[in-house]
């Protein structure tokens, strides 16, 4: 009997994995990074600034800004429905339970601020452009880190990151929305609008047919576009409108269907492909690695990633937890939370995209912040697994207490192929 898979179906089976997930974005930003420093860069240079697109419409973009304002719309959308899913099913749907967590995420975006305007403040450059870069928190790559190193600690520590990075993503959406929008055409923003309002009544409707929400769904991102605003709040503000609850005989809510529909599109095709551009600086011809990692903007952003992750996240918890004597999850303690704050660190994907928005292409900070987004993100990776792995051989777990990694269940409600043993996936 032929075992063989076909490549297509084996490669939507393996992005259930939230490791393997975030290997193929690595992967994408390691080759753009290869290509980029290479003999053959004028060709990437070439491509990314290559135009397509509509004049008329005012469409008329380089594909690297395609993959950040157009194909991302997609991932954006996938966020806003594990949003609706984690307020109204999920970890924020118990207000008590989620607070800790919830003002964390506050203090998580506060203090990388600090650190990035500590360091340009020292540093006297005043390039005080990309102070919301580092506010990120990747939740793929974070939960997948917790994952591999976090066996050991109480399945709380889990439910805490998540809800952490759900909220971070909520937050950083905002602010793409807030700062990151120069003039605004209301009647475009209205237009936008009532379309994704038609797009909220269809599927609350159970109208699902692509050929009816695709169009609409276009024509909203294309209004949004107009606005002024960046794109991808309408991809956010649309998966935020669909049900999270069953209604008669259905099997699955609405944002398990349509997440399962476009789990394959958003993780295995548009980030890998958003990473490929938006991580291809070309470093040679800025001055090497040596005055990447020298810059201040780069210090900056590649220290405020981890350690102003820290200091906020754990900061915040043990003034939450030790002044107004709010509660962390069972077996959870602050020892536990430092190694988590760490994990917290690995932005990526969002704060590639804020690095794009902060700075012009043709700045040279922008490659330096993109760079060291990269640099800060592996940096985070590397001192969280150390802390997890460090913090979970000194404590002894509670009998009953569970383990941080023995949650079969992903962000969005799928079995996580990580946990399943090799008999389930045979």
């Amino acid at each position: 009997m032929n075992n063989v898979k076909n490549p297509v179906a084996w490669y939507k089976e393996k992005l259930h994995s939230e490791t393997f997930a975030g290997g193929m974005l690595l992967l994408g930003a390691a080759i753009a990074l290869f290509w980029a420093n290479s003999p053959w860069r004028d060709a990437y240079a070439s491509l990314s600034n290559t135009v397509i697109g509509p004049e008329a419409l005012h469409l008329d973009l380089t594909i690297g800004t395609w993959a950040a304002d157009g194909l991302l719309a997609i991932f954006f959308f996938v966020v806003g429905l594990e949003l609706k899913t984690e307020f109204v099913t999920g970890s924020l749907r118990d207000i008590k339970q989620a607070l800790v967590p919830m003002l964390a995420a506050v203090c998580g975006m506060v203090g990388p601020i600090l650190v990035y305007v500590a360091v340009v403040a020292a540093s006297g450059t005043g390039v005080y452009d990309g102070w919301a870069i580092p506010v990120a928190t990747d939740i793929a790559f974070a939960l997948a880190v917790l994952g591999l190193f976090g066996k050991g600690l109480p399945l709380a520590a889990r439910t805490f990151l998540l809800t952490l990075a759900v909220v971070d993503d909520l937050l950083g959406i905002t602010v793409i929305a807030i700062f990151f929008t120069d003039e605004i055409s209301f009647l475009w923003l209205g237009a936008s609008f009532a379309l994704i309002a038609v797009f909220a009544v269809l599927v609350n409707k159970r109208i699902t047919h692509w050929w009816i929400l695709w169009p609409i769904a276009l024509i909203a991102w294309t209004a949004m576009h107009e606005a002024g605003v960046h794109a991808t709040i309408a991809g956010v503000l649309m998966g935020l409108s669909v049900p999270a609850l069953t209604r008669g005989v259905e099997k699955k809510p609405l944002t398990e269907v349509l997440g399962g529909r476009f789990e394959f599109w958003s993780a295995g095709i548009v980030l890998p492909i958003f990473a490929f551009f938006a991580a291809g600086v070309n470093v040679i011809d800025s001055g090497g690695f040596g005055a990447m990692l020298t810059n201040p903007v780069a210090i900056a952003i590649y220290l405020a990633l981890p350690f102003g992750k820290f200091l906020g996240i754990w900061g915040g918890t043990a003034l939450l937890t030790s002044v107004f004597r709010l509660r962390l999850g069972k077996g959870l303690h602050l020892a536990d939370i430092a190694a988590v704050s760490l994990v917290a660190g690995v932005g990526f994907t969002v704060s590639l995209l804020i690095a794009s928005l902060s700075f012009a292409p043709d700045d040279p900070y922008s490659g330096y912040a993109r760079v060291a987004v990269i640099l800060g993100s592996v940096l985070a990776s590397v001192l969280g697994a150390i802390a997890l792995r460090l913090r979970a051989r000194t404590r002894h777990a509670e009998a009953g207490e569970g383990d941080a990694t023995a949650d079969d269940v992903r962000l969005d409600g799928r079995p996580n192929i990580d946990e399943q043993g090799a008999d389930d996936r045979a």
